[in-house]
């Protein structure tokens, strides 16, 4: 044979694909890689799209995309670098300042802003207490100011009174009950006013050395905040901060965080099944090939031509594999999102080409990666095999091969999720469950030979197969146990963060905060409340004081680990004592002070105390009302924020803290419908401030269904994707299966022996694999909930039923998908 060049070796590649993908040789390949691709088109585009959607309900906690907060306004410097990215932008400026009607008197809670406020998120007012609320996107106009009910309560005031805030008079027109950004700091809110910032100068309320909040508001394009935020950092002064989505609400960021890490892990399982279903193929690719390369290599043609020509034809398949898959990927997640429209109400951006691109570029590594070693068999194959069937090509140290392909693998996966931790939990426990567990199951196998030698026809004729090639079978049985293993664990995973956010808004979350109740009030008002609420928070005694020394060295000579830790050292904290420890806290390092104790302890926040970088047994001393009090740190909390709840960074044990005057602070649930019941709770007590979080909660609870949905339905494309990839890997195995079947049916073994035979081998090794899937499970997840998702793990009992799931799942799609090999011809297929 001459020496073919590469334009003859691609065209003849092309012409051999046509042939067989016609005969059905390649269609497990380019199914597997299809798959591939279209799972991690899909779950690219979804996870960009739906982020970008929660992001955009999350900046809604700030009412823009970004903020820029300071006591002194912003340079005309930083204001240009938004302006020249176009982006939208509003500036609210925030002071206290006293409202008086006769002789009440209330201090208020003032925030002046444009018209256009807010960028994010929309305004919930009333016309007046009996008519329902209804959002507006714009602001009070010039001359006009909006305020809370409880300063209507509090100064005995109407709708179309004229307040003074300052020098500069003002009608109450609105009653707002929601503006976007007031879930910041429950525990600092007065009675809340908005009026128009064009009215601010004639206040004369701001002069120079006042206590002010200048906010700068940006909204646009999330790259163009991206840009801008790098920029804007490196022109800030030391009393300017950037906040961003995250800093809105710690509630928020919380579900957002565990929603993302939920959709990368997602993506990296389906990546996984997809790595095994490509695996798995190319394996029979090659094996399938062994006698066409053997012909070739006999008639002349050379080793690095062989490994050309069906390198031309694999590149064809994954062109045509990466184009299909692209276009279902992108289909798939535009389905999802026309399901979720009524759900998410914000526009969603295309998407980019990004994630397309990312999964093609995942379907060639790993079609490259795990289909190099087959292929490069096929170079080897002896050209005697021609006439010896019996002839393998020489083994390749494929190790070498696999260990690049797992690099890439992992470099992929790491590139789509941006997390080592993840990334390592999970393929670093699949790859490390598929070595240990693959090799006691290697000679578990081979322990069998010897307990069949007494079983029946059927049993033996079964797992023949097995015995003859036992590395071969436990591949197959480990590829299929790492496929249950992943789908387990997206279901497993799901669970425990539908249930973590159930638990963290239940039906009777808190949704209104009592503060500033006094101690005469403390007992009529939680008799009131009771008859009102299911659900009552503990009573909290709060007191302000501030951190001075830690170890008696004062904290301004301390270095801080964190902005926290460097902020709480600068303001008043609010601090509490109590004997128990409080329901949504858990302790990290120490122990809980025991009853009656006389030593003065305190309790801290993990991350406050990290950013202290205090341990156990440092002195901290707090200036409280004028006096000194130093305590010993005998304990340090892991606090949920991600319930709406009272929660404290500093806590005393009782009676450490005496003679000092202090407010009550507590939290509970109030039904919609009882309006009228809460009026008379705010007359009643007229010194007490309630704060209504029902907005908050109702929008959280909105952003929480749509990340559950979300969720869901990334379980069912993974789940979908793993049957399809359980059927690919049977259906690899079918031309052995079809040529084993025809010689035992011309040996005399009748259909019904076929079947018995077939349904024991694929239950065993259905079981196996649930078994591996069962141990991998439980180990991955506790490397994830230990190291990654931040959730305390547990033993996952309902794992025990993998293996009977596996064998039923596997005997019932193998029975299927190898039906042929009892219903065709012997005749035919031996013809062949």
């Amino acid at each position: 044979m001459n020496k073919l060049s590469f334009v003859q070796l691609a065209a003849l590649a092309f012409k051999q694909l046509m042939r067989e993908i016609r005969a059905g040789e390649l269609r497990i390949l380019l199914v597997a890689l299809l798959i591939t691709v279209m799972i991690s088109t899909a779950i690219g585009y979804f996870s960009t799209r739906l982020h970008a959607s929660m992001e955009a309900r999350a900046g809604e906690f700030l009412a823009a995309d970004l903020v820029l907060r300071s006591n002194e306004d912003a340079a005309d410097s930083q204001l240009k670098l938004a302006k020249d990215l176009g982006l939208e932008h509003a500036k609210t400026v925030n002071f206290s300042t006293v409202i008086l009607n006769g002789d009440d008197l209330q201090l208020v809670s003032v925030k002046a802003a444009d018209i256009n406020y807010p960028l994010r998120g929309k305004l919930k007012i009333q016309d007046n207490l009996e008519t329902p609320e209804y959002e507006v996107n714009e602001g009070p106009k010039v001359g006009e100011v909006w305020v809370e009910s409880r300063l209507l309560y509090g100064l005995n005031l109407h709708v179309g009174d004229v307040i003074d805030i300052g020098k500069q008079s003002l009608k109450i027109t609105k009653i707002i009950t929601y503006a976007p950004d007031r879930s910041a700091n429950f525990y600092s809110f007065n009675p809340f006013a908005l009026m128009n910032r064009e009215d601010l100068a004639a206040t004369g309320a701001v002069q120079k050395g006042s206590r002010v909040t200048y906010r700068h508001l940006w909204a646009g394009d999330m790259a163009q905040i991206k840009e801008l935020q790098p920029a804007l950092k490196k022109t800030l002064m030391p009393n300017q901060k950037i906040l961003t989505i995250a800093d809105g609400s710690k509630e928020v960021s919380g579900a957002l965080n565990r929603a993302q890490n939920y959709l990368n892990l997602a993506s990296l399982v389906g990546i996984l099944l997809a790595s095994v279903a490509i695996a798995l193929s190319a394996n029979q690719f090659a094996n399938n090939r062994y006698d066409a390369s053997a012909l070739l290599r006999s008639l002349g043609m050379q080793q690095k031509q062989v490994l050309w020509l069906y390198g031309f034809e694999l590149f064809y398949v994954s062109i045509i594999g990466a184009v299909l898959g692209a276009i279902l990927g992108w289909l798939a997640q535009l389905g999802l999102f026309v399901l979720l429209k009524d759900l998410i109400s914000t526009e969603l951006p295309s998407g980019g080409v990004m994630p397309a691109i990312a999964g093609v570029a995942t379907g060639f590594t790993v079609l490259i990666g795990f289909a190099l070693p087959p292929l490069a068999a096929l170079g080897r194959t002896p050209p005697l095999r021609v006439l010896r069937e019996d002839l393998l090509p020489t083994p390749l140290k494929s190790f070498v091969v696999y260990g690049i392909a797992l690099l890439a693998l992992f470099l992929i996966m790491w590139q789509l999720s941006l997390n080592i931790s993840l990334t390592l939990a999970l393929l670093g426990g699949a790859i490390l469950m598929v070595i240990l567990l693959g090799t006691a199951l290697y000679f578990s196998v081979r322990f069998l030979r010897r307990v069949l030698s007494r079983a029946s026809f059927v049993w033996r004729m079964a797992l023949g197969q097995t015995l003859r090639n036992p590395v071969k079978s436990m591949g197959q049985i480990v590829a299929f146990g790492v496929i249950l293993m992943t789908m387990a664990l997206v279901m497993m995973l799901r669970g425990e963060l539908l249930q973590t956010w159930q638990d963290q808004l239940p039906p009777d979350a808190p949704n209104y905060f009592a503060m500033n109740i006094m101690e005469e009030d403390r007992a009529p008002f939680r008799e009131h409340v009771a008859t009102l609420s299911p659900n009552i928070s503990p009573f909290y005694p709060m007191v302000a004081g501030r951190l001075t020394a830690i170890n008696e060295i004062p904290v301004r000579k301390r270095a801080f680990n964190n902005e926290r830790a460097e902020n709480a050292t600068k303001r008043d904290l609010n601090l509490t004592w109590s004997a128990d420890l409080p329901a949504e806290n858990k302790l990290v390092e120490g122990e809980w002070w025991q009853e009656n104790s006389k030593e003065m302890s305190v309790s801290l926040e993990e991350d406050l105390a990290k950013g202290l970088n205090v341990q156990l047994g440092d002195m901290l001393t707090f200036v409280i009302a004028g006096e000194s009090y130093t305590a010993k740190l005998t304990s340090i909390r892991h606090v949920n924020w991600d319930t709406v709840q009272p929660n404290f960074f500093v806590m005393f044990n009782p009676e450490s803290i005496v003679g000092v005057p202090v407010t009550y602070l507590t939290s509970f649930y109030l039904p919609a419908n009882m309006q009228k019941e809460l009026m008379t709770l705010a007359r009643e007590f007229p010194t007490i401030t309630l704060l209504d979080l029902m907005a908050i909660v109702n929008q959280l609870n909105e952003i929480l269904q749509q990340v559950t949905l979300a969720v869901e339905y990334i379980l069912a494309l993974v789940l979908l994707a793993g049957l399809i990839v359980l059927i690919a890997g049977l259906q690899a195995t079918l031309s052995d299966r079809l040529r084993q079947g025809a010689i035992l049916r011309v040996l005399g073994a009748n259909r019904k022996m076929l079947f018995k035979s077939q349904l024991i081998e694929f239950a065993l090794m259905g079981g196996l694999a649930g078994l591996l899937a069962m141990i991998g499970s439980e180990f991955i997840s506790f490397l994830l909930y230990r190291f990654v998702l931040n959730l305390e793990w547990q033993l996952h009992p309902w794992l025990i039923l993998l293996p009977l799931i596996g064998a039923l799942l596997i005997s019932l799609l193998g029975i299927i998908g190898t039906r042929r090999v009892v219903l065709v011809s012997p005749l035919l297929v031996l013809r062949r």
